[in-house]
Protein backbone atom coordinates (compact mmCIF):
# COMPACT_ATOMS: atom_id res chain seq x y z
CA UNK A 1 0.00 0.00 0.00
CA UNK A 2 0.91 3.16 -0.63
CA UNK A 3 1.61 6.08 2.08
CA UNK A 4 1.54 9.17 0.30
CA UNK A 5 2.20 11.03 3.53
CA UNK A 6 5.13 9.33 4.25
CA UNK A 7 6.20 10.27 0.54
CA UNK A 8 5.17 13.50 0.58
CA UNK A 9 7.70 14.28 3.96
CA UNK A 10 10.24 12.07 2.38
CA UNK A 11 10.12 15.00 -0.69
CA UNK A 12 9.72 17.83 1.69
CA UNK A 13 12.95 16.97 3.90
CA UNK A 14 14.51 16.59 0.40
CA UNK A 15 13.98 19.99 -0.48
CA UNK A 16 15.20 21.45 2.57
CA UNK A 17 18.32 19.57 2.20
CA UNK A 18 19.18 20.63 -1.36
CA UNK A 19 17.68 24.30 -1.03
CA UNK A 20 20.66 26.46 -0.55
CA UNK A 21 20.18 29.66 0.93
CA UNK A 22 23.12 31.94 1.83
CA UNK A 23 21.59 34.33 4.24
CA UNK A 24 23.39 37.44 5.73
CA UNK A 25 22.97 39.66 9.00
CA UNK A 26 21.34 42.94 8.06
CA UNK A 27 24.11 45.18 9.85
CA UNK A 28 21.12 48.06 10.99
CA UNK A 29 18.63 45.82 12.32
CA UNK A 30 20.56 42.62 12.64
CA UNK A 31 17.93 40.92 11.00
CA UNK A 32 18.42 37.28 9.12
CA UNK A 33 18.15 38.20 5.01
CA UNK A 34 18.02 35.95 2.03
CA UNK A 35 20.58 37.49 -0.06
CA UNK A 36 18.61 36.17 -3.03
CA UNK A 37 15.34 38.19 -1.75
CA UNK A 38 17.09 41.38 -0.34
CA UNK A 39 14.95 44.19 -0.26
CA UNK A 40 18.39 46.37 -0.86
CA UNK A 41 22.18 45.84 -0.93
CA UNK A 42 24.74 47.99 -0.42
CA UNK A 43 28.58 48.14 -1.35
CA UNK A 44 30.78 49.64 1.10
CA UNK A 45 34.41 49.03 1.39
CA UNK A 46 34.54 46.42 -1.11
CA UNK A 47 32.05 44.34 1.12
CA UNK A 48 28.60 43.70 -0.12
CA UNK A 49 25.64 44.79 2.67
CA UNK A 50 22.53 43.39 2.53
CA UNK A 51 18.96 44.91 4.29
CA UNK A 52 15.79 43.94 4.76
CA UNK A 53 14.15 47.34 4.06
CA UNK A 54 14.99 50.03 2.00
CA UNK A 55 15.10 52.17 5.52
CA UNK A 56 18.00 50.27 6.69
CA UNK A 57 19.97 50.95 3.55
CA UNK A 58 19.81 54.47 4.21
CA UNK A 59 20.21 54.54 7.81
CA UNK A 60 22.99 52.49 7.05
CA UNK A 61 24.56 54.85 4.40
CA UNK A 62 24.17 58.03 6.13
CA UNK A 63 26.85 56.30 8.86
CA UNK A 64 28.22 53.24 8.03
CA UNK A 65 30.87 53.34 10.95
CA UNK A 66 27.69 53.56 13.85
CA UNK A 67 26.33 49.64 12.71
CA UNK A 68 29.87 48.16 11.63
CA UNK A 69 31.78 49.68 14.90
CA UNK A 70 34.67 52.16 14.08
CA UNK A 71 36.96 49.18 13.80
CA UNK A 72 35.99 47.97 10.82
Amino acid sequence: MYNWIAASAAVALLYSFTREVEMAKDPVCNMDVDEKKAAATADYKGKKYYFCAPGCKKAFLENPDKYLGASK
